[in-house]
């Protein structure tokens, strides 16, 4: 299964190891998920992540940082961006990540703002989740 991690569920990741957000990136590392993002999303990622709110929260050192995200980035598919349907989401902002996840033909787009991607997804024939409500389901497919 392919997914598509919006910004908000990596800052998640980040912040709280202990979470759903944290455990979709363990699942990408032990080969059970795959991830993808294109250039553009992955630098959202960087610049995002690396905020002083977020390295605070998070416990972290500036310096972890990137250490985070090296490790995010070998578990990414790269995706190349052929297509841009633009406008299709409530929020500019979030173009970049459904382009990602259209290109990409992935399965899933996890976010914590459904609201900014749910015509968008239906369009496009996406399933769109928050992370706990798709790790339960990925988690109850594994066990049948």
């Amino acid at each position: 299964m392919k997914i598509v991690l919006d910004t908000d569920v990596v800052v998640a990741a980040m912040r709280s190891p202990s979470g759903a957000s944290a455990e979709l990136v363990r699942l990408a590392r032990r080969n059970q998920i795959r991830l993808a993002a294109s250039v553009s999303l992955f630098i959202e990622y960087e610049s995002v992540c690396g905020r002083q709110e977020h390295i605070e929260a998070a416990g972290l050192a500036a310096e972890d940082i990137p250490v985070f995200l090296d490790a995010l980035a070998s578990l990414v598919e790269p995706v190349p961006i052929h297509f841009l349907w633009r406008p299709q989401c409530r929020d500019p902002a979030d173009e970049l990540v459904l382009e990602a996840a259209v290109n990409a033909q992935a399965d899933a787009l996890i976010s914590f703002n459904l609201k900014h991607f749910t015509a968008a997804a239906h369009r496009f024939g996406l399933r769109l989740s928050q992370p706990g409500p798709f790790l339960q389901d990925f988690m109850r497919g594994i066990a049948s």
